[in-house]
């Protein structure tokens, strides 16, 4: 009788593996660095170009650095400069407008007085600084119209007035600026002004005549006495001796406007009419001339015949 196998349950078990105790060896830094690059967007060729031109770029920023404290960058953007007007960007014509009473070829010789004619070298700055040292121009603008045009803009002043002082007649503007000098034969028609300093009071005069509007178109002439006071010439030939101060001679052509709109002074045979001192006006009269009625009084005014000037 044949024996049949029998296989037992519950037999010995295998001897099962233990968890790792110990750490994972540490991975060596060209995998890492090889794990890194297949995640990257680049390949390696590509990060070694980019390393390469990063140091050449390094390198090329310390070569600037050094050539700018020698001056060299001055020297080959100048030559660029010069190439590039022989190229054809070179100044040959310079417009001018805005020009009515300055000479048109000072303009010119002021824009063309450059140490090169290469568009890229003109200074403009420098050309409208030195065009605003002439009297006539009140604001220039220089500008490039390439290939080869400067264009220079010229704002000029206006002419207000003549100032008379140490024998010469010198054309001024609304602010007392010198435009010219003026041929006593050829004078135009405009109000004088006369006295040392006279001009500096051009805008202060301007505003104190426009306190009365009504006297301003007879005004011949304005004199600046000992550098405090006006007297006023009018056209009929008066003189009017004004006070001291912006305020005091406001008050007082205000107040000889009024009494000349009354009683008709101007053109009656005055010679001077003197407001210095606010509590008084003071005429004299021309005893050459035929008698004149005597102005009717004004409260607050007294009136007074003969030579009543004093020292001005």
């Amino acid at each position: 009788m044949s024996k049949t196998a029998t296989i037992k349950r519950g037999g010995a078990r295998r001897p099962t593996v233990k968890a790792r105790s110990r750490k994972a060896a540490p991975r060596k830094k060209s995998e890492i660095w090889a794990r890194l690059m297949g995640r990257m967007p680049f390949s390696q060729d590509a990060l070694d170009r980019f390393v390469a031109v990063g140091m050449v770029l390094m390198v090329g920023a310390a070569l600037l650095i050094v050539a700018a404290m020698s001056g060299i960058p001055g020297y080959v953007g100048r030559e660029i400069a010069q190439t590039v007007g022989r190229a054809g960007f070179e100044v040959k014509r310079v417009e001018v407008t805005g020009i009515d009473r300055m000479e048109r070829l000072t303009v010119y010789a002021v824009a063309l007085d450059q140490h090169s004619m290469a568009m890229p070298l003109v200074d403009l700055d420098k050309v409208r600084n030195q065009l605003l040292e002439y009297g006539w121009i009140e604001d220039a603008r220089v500008s490039r119209r390439l290939p080869d045009t400067l264009v220079v803009d010229i704002v000029e002043r206006k002419p207000a007035a003549i100032w008379q002082h140490n024998q010469k007649l010198s054309l001024i503007d609304a602010t007392g600026v010198v435009l010219e000098l003026v041929d006593i034969n050829a004078m135009p028609d405009l109000p004088l002004m006369i006295g040392k300093d006279a001009n500096r009071e051009a805008v202060a005069l301007s505003a104190l005549l426009d306190r009365a509007p009504a006297l301003k178109p007879n005004i011949a002439a304005a004199t600046w006495i000992g550098d405090r006071r006006w007297d006023l010439k009018f056209q009929s030939g008066e003189t009017l001796a004004l006070p001291e101060g912006e305020g005091p001679a406001g008050k007082a052509l205000l107040r000889f406007a009024r009494i000349d709109g009354v009683n008709r002074l101007l053109g009656r045979g005055y010679l001077r009419f003197d407001m210095r001192d606010p509590t008084k006006f003071v005429a004299r009269i021309d005893r050459s001339r035929p008698s004149i009625d005597k102005p009717q009084s004004t409260a607050g005014e007294s009136k007074s015949e003969g030579n009543a000037d004093g020292p001005a």
